[in-house]
Order: structure tokens, then sequence, then C-alpha cells
């Protein structure tokens, strides 16, 4: 069994929906949670700390061990509170899962700067903010497990969601770079792009509409808890990763690279060029995921010296 005894978690946005799911899924097997909340609306308007302490009573209550926090990510200081919460009442810092988030549906020709700003600064300000001062307690460590929520909206597309989709894809490349610099020190990285029914759904979908094409069920909040447990825990070792929960589907997302068009070295390619080669640089068959930036470099190098002898 997955356990987290004598470990310690934070979760943000774990006042409601899938947030509450993964903080109660952890408390159950034996984590110390910080239930991070400040009890917004789904837009990002107002505060309740209730929301977060009816988790906690809700943990408590069933044997577990957690805090409150009611802090918001969206700032420097919100984010190292977060943290502090964990180190002042438990000492250490093993998991963070960073779930906090807002939600609205805007045309894009609609959005405002303000609008396309509040969003990044939750999901993506926010995930930076937490996660920094999160790093260097799991440094010191030499250990640590993160867990951002992403989104298909973001790795995909969605409409109306260009400000979410960005924040949300954003968080790929947080966790990308996480995973590489976390490696020497025991820190994994990894993102979760998940379908569950909660107040976020509700604001694209009728919920009646979604009972009525049987997928109300289907999309049910705590299919998404198993692999967000155990991307946070002690039994994983991958890292650099993103993987999508769906209708009880788990499966890796990645972004590949295709072997593409390699014109000879002494030719420099015109658009011309692109354009009668255009099949072969669109091609995704055969292609790689290179691990880093470097990888992708080091590839054509080898490419380039193979047609040149060298």
């Amino acid at each position: 069994m997955i356990d987290f005894k004598g470990q310690v978690a934070i979760v943000t946005g774990a006042g409601r929906g899938l947030g509450r799911l993964y903080a109660m899924d952890l408390a159950t097997r034996g984590a110390s949670v910080v239930v991070n909340d400040l009890g917004g609306s789904m837009h990002g308007d107002g505060a309740d700390p209730t929301v977060a302490d009816e988790v906690v009573n809700e943990i408590v209550a069933a044997g577990g061990v957690a805090v409150a926090s009611y802090d918001s990510v969206d700032s420097p200081e919100g984010g190292a509170a977060i943290v502090q919460t964990a180190m002042e009442h438990f000492g250490r810092l093993d998991a963070v899962i960073s779930n906090a988030g807002i939600f609205n549906s805007i045309a894009f020709e609609e959005m405002t700067p303000a609008q396309w700003r509040q969003m990044l600064a939750v999901h993506l300000d926010g995930g930076f903010y937490l996660s920094q001062p999160a790093f260097k307690v799991m440094k010191e460590q030499g250990y640590g497990r993160f867990v951002f929520v992403s989104s298909s909206g973001g790795m995909f597309g969605q409409h109306l969601e260009a400000h979410y989709g960005a924040a949300k894809a954003g968080l790929v490349g947080l966790s990308n770079v996480l995973a590489l610099e976390g490696a020497d020190h025991g820190i994994l990285s990894n993102t979760v792009l998940p379908f569950g029914f909660s107040r976020m759904v509700t604001e694209t979908v009728d919920p009646v509409t979604l009972e009525n094409l049987g997928l109300l069920e289907l999309i049910g909040p705590e299919k998404v808890v198993p692999i967000v447990t155990y991307l946070a825990s002690r039994a994983c070792e991958s890292s650099h990763e993103n993987y999508s929960a769906c209708a009880g589907r788990y499966a890796r997302v990645f972004v590949g690279l295709g072997e593409g068009w390699l014109p000879d070295p002494e030719t420099t390619a015109t658009a011309d060029d692109i354009a009668a080669n255009f099949p072969v640089v669109s091609a995704t068959d055969p292609f790689t995921v290179p691990g880093n930036i470097y990888e992708e470099l080091f590839s054509v190098v080898g490419r380039l010296r193979s047609l040149t002898g060298t």
C-alpha cells in the first residue's frame, strides 16, 4: 500500500472539489496535510476561511492530521507563508500538489488585460510563488515531490480559455525545469491533466446536460485522485512527465519531436524549400521525446555530422 507516514504534504485549493479529495486521500494514507484554500469564488472573488477549516475538521475527525492555511498563492508572500505553515507545524515538506485555481470563460477578442493577468497570477505565478520556497526546503532535505495540476485546455486547447490555457500550459514548462534542476536532489516533478466534475466544469457545461449524455458519472472527481496520490508518493520514480486522468483512463501526455527535413549542410533553405518539403517537416513519424533542450540540439548536430562525414 502506498503510504505517506512521516511525510508532510501541501495541497492548494484543497477546500473544495478535486483539491479536497487529494487532501483527504493523502491524510488517509498517513500524511500530515496543509489544507490551503483562500475560500474565494470560482472567479477569484472574496475569501472564506471556513472552507479550509471544514476539510481540516473532516481529516481530524477521521483520525488524520491537518492544519489550515488561508494564504493566496498569487503573491510571493502568500507562497512563502504556505510553506512556512508546513515547516512551523510539521518541520518538513515532502510533497506539494499545486492545485489552486480560478476559472471563467471569455472570448479571446473580448478579454481584457486585467482578466488575462488575473488568471496567470493565480495559476502560473502561483505555481512559481509556491514551488520556489518549497523547492529550497526539499533540496536541503534531499527529497521532494511536485505535482502541478495542468489541463488539457492548455495542452490541446479549449474555446474561450486563452488565459486559462496559457497559464496551465505554462505550468508544464515550470514542471519540466523543476524536474531537471531537482534531479540531483531527490526532487521529482510531474503534471496531471484532470477531467473531474467540479465547480470548474459547471462553468462550461450544465450538469443536467452532462447527466443526459451519461458523462456525469464517468468524470467523477474521485477518478482523478489515484494518479495524483501516486505521483506525490515515495513509490513514484517518474519525473519530467505529464499524465492525463480522464473518465477512469490514465495516460501519459507528451510533446514529441518529428525527425523533420534536414537539407544538405551546404544549403541554406528558403521559404520555397520549406513549402516543397512541408509534408516531411510536418510528419509525426518517426518522433522522439527529448529530455531537455540540449538533446534536441545535439541530435540535429549529430545528423549534420553524419551528412558531412565529420
